[in-house]
This record gives C-alpha cells, structure tokens and sequence, in this order.
C-alpha cells in the first residue's frame, strides 16, 4: 500500500509516546523512511500533518528552480516547506515520542487519532477532531448533493 487511509485512536503514555499504526509504519518503510516527518498543520488547526520521504523529495523537486540567491521569496517558502518540518523517530515498539510543543499545539491529552489522508496523515487530539471531521464529511456530501439530480 502506498497511501495513508483510515482514522486510527491510540493512547498516549506518560512520557509522550504514542504508537504509530502498524499501516502507516509499512507505508513509511515503503518509502525508506526511517521514523516519520511532521509539521504544525500549515490550515492553522490544531493538528500534525505527518508524511514520509516521498512528500518531502516532492517538496525538494519543486524548491530546485529557485536560485537560493537571486529569490527573494526563496527563505520564506524554504522555512515553511522545511524549517518547520521535525524528524521524529520510530523505537522499536512503533512508537513515537511526541515532542511537548506538539503535544500542547494539538491539545493531546490520553487519546491521539491518526488520520490517513492519502500522501499525508494527521494527528489530532481525538475531541478535537470531531467538529472538523463533521465538517469534512458535509463539505463532501454538499459537493455529492451538488452534482446532479436526485433519483
């Protein structure tokens, strides 16, 4: 499998650790990445949004056109794609420790959901994520509802 699906609930331990799902660690490993990357949701919400090497040699092709010192909007477009991005490594229980400032941005407290979302996953603090998948679910229904005539 080559993508991220499914919405999975982990706990959080006392040390922040969380287990990564068994699926999302054989599409990691797919890629030959070693851990897992993630960065603060660039939508502002109170998530992670995690990926592997793939989506980061995509990031890279599409920075190599930019002369580093002759683009004045180089830095800044470096520092989101890049800058921001943190490596953190899987142990050998397929576990994460999840730094406290990712910790407390996403307001994790016991329970951690991942959610697959094809190239990129996220992780959400479970009661969180409730409002926003909601909110999902209907931007897809209303497009569904959109489309055509009903039977």
């Amino acid at each position: 499998m080559d993508w991220f699906v499914s919405t999975i609930l982990n706990k959080l331990d006392a040390k922040g650790r969380v287990s990564v799902p068994a699926e999302f660690r054989k599409v990691l490993a797919g890629q030959g990445t070693e851990g897992l990357y993630c960065i603060k949701s660039i939508s502002r919400e109170k998530s992670l949004t995690g990926f592997g090497n793939t989506l980061l040699t995509d990031l890279s092709a599409q920075m190599k056109p930019v002369n580093p010192l002759l683009n004045r909007n180089y830095a800044a477009q470096a520092h989101g794609m890049f800058g921001q991005v943190r490596h953190l490594t899987i142990d050998d229980e397929g576990r994460v420790r999840l730094p406290d400032d990712l910790i407390a941005h996403c307001g994790i407290t016991e329970r951690v959901a991942f959610v697959g979302l094809n190239a990129i996953f996220e992780i959400w603090n479970p009661e969180t994520l409730e409002a926003t998948a909601a909110a999902r679910v209907a931007t897809v229904e209303a497009a569904y509802d959109a489309s055509g005539d009903a039977p």
